[in-house]
């Protein structure tokens, strides 16, 4: 009876361990898109569809990981049982992650409208809550930028100093007071088109290196079936 090919045996480790590895990485990245500057939470709105693919990595990230140990696993001991577990988790997983990387396509050109959308409900900023202006101002001084949608009229008739631009720099002219021209909205918006587009390529990147984990698999599951 034919024999497991060693080649094929540690070339299935090997790439189970480095697939392991992977998966810790897009845990991390994923979960460090999903909370760093968490603008969502900041300034209270309804992001959910926006952060759709991000939230969905983090589940594939999750599971990567579990299936690395069972592809490294199946592969050491010649465990058919495993093997299979890897390739159909694997198969799921590749499912999954060109449906994170779809909706991060179809939903990347719709940032600017969604947000505006969403923003123009928070008009105007001056009747928001101490704790909403407060957290608001810190992302005007940190980002020199000027209101949400419209720039400093957002605020209405208390336009507070974080919007103040000093005369260097791009600003816009009202009762003799110079104010931040830029938007927050554009702020905003390029951090999740930024941090989706890093989470498009790596759904995207991995999945052709997940095919050749699934022909590994296969062809040292036949070959421990016919040992």
């Amino acid at each position: 009876m034919a024999g497991v090919s060693k080649c094929i045996k540690y070339s299935m480790f090997a790439f189970n361990f480095l697939f392991w590895l992977c998966g810790c990485v897009i845990l991390g990245v994923s979960i460090w898109v999903r909370v760093s500057k968490n603008v969502q939470k900041e300034l209270n709105i309804e992001g959910g569809s926006l952060l759709a693919a991000v939230d969905l990595m983090i589940a594939v990230g999750a599971i990567i990981m579990v299936l690395g140990f069972f592809g490294c696993c199946g592969a050491i001991r010649e465990s058919r049982c495993l093997l299979l577990l890897f390739f159909i988790g694997l198969f799921l997983i590749l499912a999954l992650q060109i449906t994170a990387g779809i909706l991060g396509v179809v939903y990347k050109p719709k940032i600017d409208a969604q947000l505006t959308e969403s923003f123009q409900k928070l008009l105007p900023l001056s009747g928001q809550d101490e704790s909403f202006k407060n957290s608001f101002e810190t992302i005007q001084k940190e980002n020199e930028c000027c209101g949400l949608v419209h720039g400093y009229t957002d605020w209405g008739a208390n336009v507070p100093a974080s919007c103040n631009c000093p005369s260097t720099g791009n600003c816009v002219s009202s009762g003799g007071n110079k104010y931040y021209k830029e938007t927050c909205l554009n702020i905003i918006a390029d951090f999740f088109k930024k941090h989706l587009a890093i989470i498009i390529g790596i759904a995207f990147g991995l999945a052709a290196v997940e095919l050749f984990g699934l022909g590994f698999s296969m062809t040292l599951y036949c070959q421990i079936g016919k040992k």
